[in-house]
């Protein structure tokens, strides 16, 4: 077929726009054909990879060097092999399989970025979590959200973060699941519905596994930038898995501009609500704070309406910084919009938690610090000697049991900020 349009015989002949449609047609061919292929490449890779593996060492032969994708000039996207860089390995992607492979048992939850549904894997009878992606009004491809959830989750394995196990697809290009273990509570909803408070043992555990998931993520260049409760899974073992890295990003050294726009808001650090562009892992760091004010409480520490309110909140509870607790704040893009020298002079942290130990207080005031560069890091945390003094960190598989809301056996709607809409110009449902 020649690659000029045919001559119109008439102003009434439409040879130009069937020309088009026909060369459209020849390029999804040959598409088509060429993913195909590279299919059939992939598999035949396998099977020799299968066949030259020692026995037993169950192990695949196939290179697990990180891949990075790129696209030619007919705009399709093929891999390229870089170079090895300082951080954990993730395992190879292959081709997806369907969604059909799962049978939808239930919704689980409705968030800013997907809807959840708890589902059965029909091959295995495994429980899952299926997290379908909301596309349908993505302009500019696979949404950036999505694309950092799942590169986080492959690049920092970790036990008390919650593992991708694939990703499916349906009918069509916009429908786009993540499989995920299963897990059985969320903290929010467990805080709200469990008829006694969690105790110091198990806050203690709780904390610690969170802790423990940070320093994970924080030693791999990765910011989660949206720690609450309700993105904080537990299973009926008593263990922690750190869920939801949509608004998740890698960093670096020296550190560039990044959006404000993260973190929902009652678990916001003040350098963001300040209006900073360069901040670190410490925003994390202050998320777990509020964290373990809430464990302790059974309600949010800081329930802000807005950002002004939740500045005030923060005021009421820290009372207001100076120029010694936090040096160089006044300079931030925000900090004329509050009444700094209004607010009280005086902290309210010991009374509000009047019940916790020394240790404890002091574990809690240097995760809630004005100043990011003062705040304690993760790994200290987890040497703090709060964890060390009676009573010890209870064992996770002595937590007692509650009934799990997410397998459909209850049903419970909270109030709560949503999180921020991230990706700049990127459109989201």
């Amino acid at each position: 077929m020649s690659d000029q349009p045919p001559r119109k015989k008439s102003k009434w002949d439409d040879d130009e726009e069937e020309f088009a449609l026909e060369k459209e047609r020849r390029r999804a061919q040959k598409l088509a054909a060429r993913l195909m292929s590279e299919k059939e490449q992939l598999e035949r890779s396998r099977e020799r990879g299968a066949t030259d593996s020692p026995r037993g060492s169950g192990r695949s032969s196939v290179e697990s060097t990180p891949r990075r994708v790129a696209r030619d000039d007919d705009g399709l996207a093929r891999a390229r092999r870089v170079p090895r860089r300082g951080r954990a390995a993730h395992p190879l992607l292959e081709s997806c399989r369907s969604v059909y492979c799962y049978e939808r048992l239930n919704e689980i939850e409705e968030g800013s970025y997907g809807i959840v549904f708890r589902a059965r894997c029909k091959s295995t009878g495994d429980i899952v979590a299926l997290k379908k992606l909301k596309m349908d009004k993505e302009k500019n491809g696979f949404p950036i959200t999505s694309l950092r959830e799942i590169q986080t989750l492959m690049t920092v394995p970790h036990e008390n973060i919650v593992r991708v196990r694939e990703v499916v697809v349906g009918d069509t290009l916009t429908q786009v699941f993540i499989v995920m273990d299963f897990i059985e509570h969320d903290l929010k909803t467990l805080l709200a519905n469990m008829p006694t408070p969690f105790l110091a043992s198990e806050i203690k555990t709780l904390v610690m596994q969170l802790l423990s998931a940070m320093a994970a993520c924080h030693d791999n260049w990765v910011i989660h930038r949206d720690l609450k409760t309700s993105n904080l899974l537990m299973n009926n073992r008593g263990q922690i898995k750190v869920a939801d890295f949509g608004l998740a990003r890698t960093y670096g050294d020296p550190l560039g501009d990044m959006t404000q726009l993260v973190v929902t808001l009652w678990y916001r650090a003040p350098e963001l609500l300040f209006g900073a562009t360069e901040y670190t892992t410490a925003v994390d760091m202050w998320s777990i704070g509020c964290i373990f004010g809430e464990l302790i409480l059974r309600e949010p520490l800081l329930p802000g309406r807005g950002e002004i309110d939740q500045v005030n909140k923060i005021f009421k509870l820290l009372g207001r910084p100076t120029d010694e607790l936090w040096p160089g704040f006044r300079k931030l893009p925000n900090a004329k919009s509050f009444n700094i020298d209004a607010a009280q002079p005086y902290s309210t942290l010991s009374r509000t938690f009047r019940y916790l130990t020394q240790s404890g207080l002091d574990l809690l005031s240097r995760l809630l610090t004005y100043d990011p560069a003062k705040r304690i890091t993760a790994e200290e945390a987890l040497k703090h000697a709060y964890f060390e003094e009676s009573p010890l960190p209870k064992d996770p598989r002595l937590f007692n049991s509650f009934p799990s809301v997410a397998s459909g056996e209850k049903k419970t709607t909270l109030a709560s900020p949503s999180a921020p809409q991230a990706g700049g110009g990127y459109d989201f449902v």
